[in-house]
């Protein structure tokens, strides 16, 4: 399954993802032009270039190491113009968002899936109102776009519009939805989901889930719960654990991602809500922070609009 590039193509992939951009390009890195329009590299270049990266959510930590390895670059090489200080950072930015490594088995950066039995199973996870239904919906429309069969466990039991939320994004994106009624045992609804999928042939389950980061430990037994269900079926599952993060929460973005990775080994993140933000350089500290690459963005409010995430692109965006 070749995810999105049917649909919308690379070209129409990079243009979402610069209108998404817009907020944190307009409100931050338009400070770039002047910044390296200047006649020479001085320490004022460098404060002004961390107070920029620091305001636009790219962490203090994260902005001082790009910094390091930009001026260790201009010595090295013996860069003289900002105008190479810019290049430079540029390929910095785009080196920190390549650190994290492939961890699942579906999206691997252009290298093609590892095969896997059908259904393939991906694991969304995230705190309650992040956009994870609204994802889950646009990943479903995605797959389908792409003629796979897609099944969806509404096994978020906890909240009470996420079932009916869930058999909505499941009539428009064309997916099969398993749900039970509020308050069920979500590890029976994904058994249920599971049996479905398999017996339907379904290419795709993607299995919904509870996010009450104020109940860590009940969230972290129920996600243990759902992970022992899954791999009784299918030792090799789940193939994709999806952790979705809302872009306009900035670095408490971050915390929420950390507390989820101490639950379940998170292999991908998708960043919802990127369109509504002025604070997109969180992308690099979760990059560098957390060691999980950002495979998918939220770039609107209509289920085409989720876009597979490219490093180049979205630097590219950044500086236009």
């Amino acid at each position: 399954m070749r995810l999105f590039r049917k649909q919308n193509g690379e070209e129409e992939d990079a243009r979402k993802t610069e209108q998404a951009l817009e907020r944190t390009r307009k409100t931050w890195f338009s400070h770039l032009t002047s910044l390296f329009e200047r006649s020479r590299i001085d320490d004022s270049l460098w404060e002004e270039l961390e107070e920029l990266l620091i305001g636009a959510d790219a962490g203090v930590a994260t902005a001082q190491k790009v910094l390091e390895d930009v001026q260790r670059r201009v010595q090295k090489e013996g860069l003289k113009d900002p105008s190479d200080v810019r290049d430079a950072l540029k390929d910095e930015l785009v080196a920190i968002l390549g650190t994290a490594q492939p961890r699942g088995k579906l999206w691997r950066n252009g290298e093609g899936p590892e095969p896997v039995a059908r259904p393939a199973v991906i694991l969304v996870v995230g705190v309650n109102g992040t956009g994870k239904t609204t994802s889950i919906g646009k990943l479903a429309y995605a797959y389908r776009q792409d003629d796979a069969q897609v099944t969806i466990a509404a096994a978020d039991t906890f909240r009470a519009a996420a079932i009916e939320q869930m058999r909505e994004w499941g009539d428009l994106a064309g997916a099969e939805v398993i749900a039970h009624k509020q308050g069920a045992d979500p590890g029976a609804v994904v058994f249920d989901a599971l049996s479905a999928a398999e017996s339907r042939g379904a290419d795709v389950l993607i299995i919904d889930t509870a996010g009450r980061l104020h109940t860590k430990f009940n969230l972290m037994e129920e996600l243990r719960k759902i992970l022992r269900v899954i791999q009784r079926k299918d030792p090799t599952a789940p193939h994709e654990v999806l952790l979705v993060l809302d872009a306009t929460t900035g670095q408490n973005a971050l915390i929420q991602a950390k507390a989820f990775a101490e639950a379940v080994d998170v292999t991908a993140i998708c960043l919802a809500k990127l369109d509504g933000t002025s604070k997109g350089g969180m992308v690099f500290a979760i990059s560098d922070q957390l060691g999980v690459p950002v495979r998918f963005i939220g770039t609107g409010e209509r289920p085409e609009d989720l876009s597979p995430f490219s490093a180049e692109e979205f630097v590219e965006a950044l500086f236009q």
